[in-house]
């Protein structure tokens, strides 16, 4: 009896090990922990941070990063996944845009459980599924609304600005932290749709550089303008006043000053005849 007793413990021991395992939270992640079976079936509310746990035959832990993610949906098959993960949207007059679209976000330490009880999936099928049919939509919102000048050119980045700030919201309770939305490299269109929004830009801007130009050159000509009015002003107020002095002169020339003039000019020798015969010559000293 004694020996089928140690028989059963042996086993028990030898099972033990099977049916429970340590488990490790690597530093920059933490762990749920979820009960598959019984009453307390469902998703822990603790998060476990980094370290080793126990983790039974009824347990299962799934690890969170919660340093930021960076994912790239694209085309190319080297990138993020060997599938065609690129997005498809329409502009304002239902042209199809098609563009990689780049993602950077992290999930917030206190809220993992909160995101785990939501998804049901780890980090990975979160990005490729969720966060990416949230991008999708919201650029196909927000571009329905833009004509396809305005998205392939300056309104870009108002675009990106609407897509990021709705995905940040719809995030945000959560628990998932959008850090940027970005598209990487340039949209793929039909060659004739790049050709004509090129051609209409060039258009735009050559015009914009007549525009310029003929500001330019008023601006010169109104330079001119003011340099040859100021000039002819400065002559003018010269004229007046030498006209002013003039007259001033003029009146103050009485016979009396003009006497009084010629005496202090005189130096006070008589004036002198040289020559012969009918024409004189009279010299007044000065």
């Amino acid at each position: 009896m004694v020996k089928k007793i140690a028989v059963i413990i042996l086993l028990v021991v030898s099972v033990l090990p099977g049916l429970m395992a340590c488990s490790k939270v690597p530093a920059g992640n933490v762990g749920v922990k979820v009960y598959l079976l019984g009453k307390e079936k469902g998703v822990d509310s603790e998060e476990l941070g980094p370290g080793r746990y126990w983790i039974g035959i009824n347990e299962e832990l799934y690890l969170f990063p919660t340093f930021t993610q960076n994912y790239v949906w694209t085309k190319n098959p080297v990138e993020g996944s060997p599938n065609d993960e690129s997005i498809t949207f329409q502009t304002k007059e239902g042209l199809s845009v098609n563009a990689d679209v780049g993602i950077s976000y992290h999930i917030d330490p206190q809220k993992v459980s909160i995101v785990f009880q939501k998804y049901r999936k780890g980090v990975d099928e979160i990005t490729d599924i969720y966060l990416r049919n949230m991008v999708r939509d919201a650029l196909v919102k927000s571009a329905s609304t833009k004509p396809i000048e305005s998205v392939y050119g300056e309104g870009k980045a108002a675009l990106l600005g609407e897509v990021e700030e709705g995905v940040r919201q719809q995030c945000k309770p959560i628990g998932i932290v959008i850090e940027k939305i970005s598209f990487i490299g340039d949209f793929r269109l039909p060659k004739q749709v790049v050709n004509a929004i090129n051609a209409k830009i060039e258009a735009t801007q050559k015009a914009q550089q007549r525009e310029n130009e003929v500001a330019e050159a008023k601006a010169a000509a109104d330079k001119l303008r003011a340099q040859a009015k100021g000039q002819a002003d400065a002559i003018l107020l010269k004229a007046k006043a030498q006209a002013e002095a003039n007259r001033i002169i003029a009146a103050s020339l009485t016979p009396e000053l003009v006497k009084y003039k010629a005496i202090e000019k005189w130096s006070g020798k008589m004036p002198y005849v040289t020559g012969s015969g009918s024409m004189p010559l009279v010299n007044i000293p000065q």
